[in-house]
Formats: structure tokens, sequence, C-alpha cells
């Protein structure tokens, strides 16, 4: 389909400590015991999009995504891995990569997203449309503990997480408007330009951005290059397209040209004629986007904000908070166990063949222990995923928690919607409840900690 792929892979982002560091990047998170930018690669390699560029922030992180991506896809992806300046945000990663960009459309994604979503489905409608960016929108999920094993228990109910303020004409085929966080919270100001040429703007709630996005590459670049201040792809980069479509701000080269049917421009009087009728059909709206003061000798220019709308039955998440991290686990070793890529047993769960578990020990429904790890007698697990070469002792009770590899659990610890780093000890009778702690950290026999996130200073 002449598209490029650039997926942007973070580095040790602030809001995941102590989960990442430079030594464990963003991107090599865990999810069900794979990195989450496996789930990225190979829903790409479905979509027979083979060849990616992947953006990291840091030479060192970067060093370690590109080993670990030429050990695990080599013969099946043809991925370049470049590495950026920590902190330039998403837009000015692609700014970096700009000049290997040679596609008529880059189709861009977060490598913290797990999801069912075929890319594909989103290339094909921003090319339908001949839009300048195509948004995949999601269903929004419901964050936090669904059972009993976390703080709070079955009393702590399910909160939708913070939604975005999403503006689309009444096909929901074009974006009109979007804000989201902190500007949610003012009052929401929708260009009466925009109404005029639509007729009626449907406001939903209900959505959220997945950050992946179909660019029309020109338009994509002469933004980058005109706009240095912009920092974002989402909050700068998206809501200037959306807030141009009905002027002419982005280049006049770069931005296919306006023709009615018959390739004739259209007269003043068609334009003014547009500007009255309020409701437009789907087939006319490409005339929505012509301004009268654009009607000059050759033809005006616009562009076209598409969104795709995914539906309910798939699964869309991102692994951009500890609270997303703990859910994402839960979900893909659970409800969502078709994205693991692993067999589950009749029980439910999935216990490696070379797993070792001791005398009377159960490991519940939805639950993941990975290769090399043991458990003595009289342990439970209950929907919690455990890494690689663990070694845990007898009587130990896990719930609704991850645990990293080469961990050391003592005997008597209790574990609760917490996260483990690799090569962390839990000396004997170790209590943790909602806690991170970081690669390397030595939990002390007896101590108790709650909502904390310990890691080596």
């Amino acid at each position: 389909m002449d598209f490029q792929v650039v997926v942007l892979a973070g580095g040790a982002s602030e809001k995941l400590a102590p989960l990442v560091s430079k030594e464990a990047p963003k991107a090599l998170l865990p999810v069900a015991n794979r990195p989450v930018l496996s789930y990225v690669l190979e829903l790409l390699e479905a979509s027979n999009l083979k060849d990616a560029i992947v953006v990291v922030e840091g030479e060192e992180a970067a060093l370690r995504v590109g080993g670990w991506i030429s050990s695990a896809y080599v013969d099946r992806l043809h991925v370049e891995v470049a590495a950026v300046p920590e902190d330039i945000g998403t837009a000015g990663a692609l700014r970096a990569v700009a000049h290997h960009l040679t596609a008529n459309d880059v189709l861009v994604v977060s490598g913290d997203l797990v999801s069912d979503v075929p890319p594909g489905a989103v290339a094909a409608t921003h090319r339908r449309h001949g839009a300048a960016v195509t948004a995949l929108l999601c269903p929004v999920p419901v964050s936090g503990p669904s059972d009993t094993g976390s703080s709070g228990g079955k009393d702590k109910a399910k909160k939708p997480i913070r939604c975005n303020i999403v503006g689309l004409d009444s096909t929901r085929q074009f974006l009109l408007h979007i804000a989201s966080g902190a500007e949610v919270e003012k009052d929401i100001r929708v260009q009466k330009s925009i109404l005029r040429a639509v007729g009626q703007m449907e406001i939903r709630a209900d959505l959220m951005d997945a950050h992946m996005y179909a660019f029309k590459r020109t338009v994509l670049q002469d933004v980058l290059d005109r706009k240095e201040t912009f920092h974002s792809i989402r909050q700068d980069v998206l809501p200037y397209l959306i807030r141009t479509q009905l002027r002419s701000e982005i280049s006049t080269n770069e931005v296919s040209k306006y023709e009615t049917g018959n390739g004739a421009v259209p007269s003043n009087k068609n334009l003014n004629w547009l500007s009255q009728h309020r409701e437009i059909a789907p087939s006319s709206f490409q005339e929505c986007y012509v301004s009268p003061s654009s009607a000059q000798l050759e033809s005006p220019k616009s562009h076209k904000c598409c969104a795709y709308i995914s539906s309910k039955s798939k699964y869309c998440a991102r692994l951009n908070s500890v609270q997303a991290f703990n859910d994402i686990n839960r979900e893909v070793v659970g409800e969502a166990s078709h994205l693991s890529g692993y067999y589950f047993s009749a029980q439910n769960n999935i216990i490696h063949p070379s797993a070792v578990l001791g005398s009377k020990t159960t490991v519940g429904p939805q639950c993941m222990v990975a290769e090399g790890s043991q458990l003595g007698d009289k342990c439970s697990v209950k929907r919690s995923v455990i890494g690689r070469h663990c070694r845990i002792g007898s009587n130990v009770k896990i719930v609704n928690s991850v645990v990293m590899d080469h961990v050391t659990i003592e005997d008597g610890c209790f574990i609760q919607g917490s996260v483990i780093c690799s090569n962390v000890q839990l000396q004997e009778r170790a209590v943790l409840k909602d806690c991170q702690v970081g690669a390397g950290y030595v939990v002390t026999s007896g101590s108790e900690h709650k909502s904390e996130a310990l890691s080596k200073k």
C-alpha cells in the first residue's frame, strides 16, 4: 500500500518508574512475559506491514531494543532502530527520522499499544478518503481492579479512565474536534466554520485516542518543518490539522487540490449555497472543505482529518501507566487471552512444562508461570503472571500481581496488587500491597509496605 511505518517506542518513561530504567526500557516491559513492543510488531506483521522504523529515546535503550528485535524477528521483519535524544517528544522523534520517510503515507504507532485492531483497516480508511491524517479511536477501556485481591477488594469498583472529548460528523468518518486531559476541564470551544460546514457535530466522551495515525507524508513533513515548537503528535500536530481543515494554513504545494466533478473551480454562488445549507451528505463532504475566502483563480486547497472507530469487540489499551501495566497483564492472560499467543490449559492458565510446583500449591485460572520457575509447598497464585526462573518458597500468596524474571521470594511472603521487577529479593514474611519494586531491590525480612514504590537509589 506504499505505507512506511514508524513505531515510537519511547525510552525510560517517568510515569512507569520504577518499572523502567535505562537498563530496562519501556519497550521491553513484559506483558504476559513478552515485551510490550512485540504486540505492535506482530500486529504490523499480520497486516503485511513488515518494514518499520522503531524510534527509541536514548542510545543505551536503543541498543537493548535493537538487540532484542534482531534476535526475535530475524527473517520475519525488516526493522531499523533509530536512537533519538530523550525528552524531545513524539513530534521531535518524528522530525529526527523524517529524512528516512519517502512513501506517500506514513503509519505512526505508539510502541506501548496492545491491540487486535488491524492497522491495515486504518490505512485503507485513510487511502479511501484521501485524508491528511486518520486516527484510530477505540472504546474507552475500564481501568482498575475488578476482583478481590487488590486494595479495597470488592468495594473497589472499576472506573473508566479519563476520557477524551471527540467531535465527529454525522457519518462518524470525519474528525472535527479533539480535546483531552486538562483541556476537558475547561470550556470547549468549537469553530463556527466547522459547524457551518457539516451542519451538526456528534460529541463523544467514550472514545480513546489509540495513538495509531496514518498521515499523508508531505503534509506531516510540512507541519513538522514549519511548526518547530510542536512537541507532541497528540497534543500539537493532530489538533492543528483538525483546527485548520477549513483554512489553507498547510503548504499549498503539499495538499491535494479541490476539484468539482468536471474539474471546474466552484463559483462564489456555489460557495454561498454551501454555507446556507446545513445538511450536507457524506458524498459532498469534500465540498465542505472550501471556504469563500479561498475561491481564487486556482483551485482552493483543503485537507481532511478522518477517524477509524474500532468495534467494541476489539481489544485496545496503552501501557502508559503503572495501573495500565497491571490491567493489561491481567487481561492478556484473562479475557483478552487471544492476544498472548499462548495455549491455555483446561484450567484456563499457562504453566510452562519446565516449571515446578510444590505439594498443595495452587495456580488459579488466568495465571501464568513461565519456564524454569519453582514454587514451594502450599503456595497460592491468583490472577497473576510469574516470569522466568523465579524461586518462590513455601506458604507464599501472590494475588493480582506481576512478578518478572529471576525473582527470589522466600517463605511466608504475601504479595497483592503489586509489580516485582527482575532480580528482586523478598526475604521471608515480607508483605507487599499495591507496591512497585524496582529491579535488584531487596525487601527485608518481616517488613510491610503499602502503596509504595521501592527502588535502589
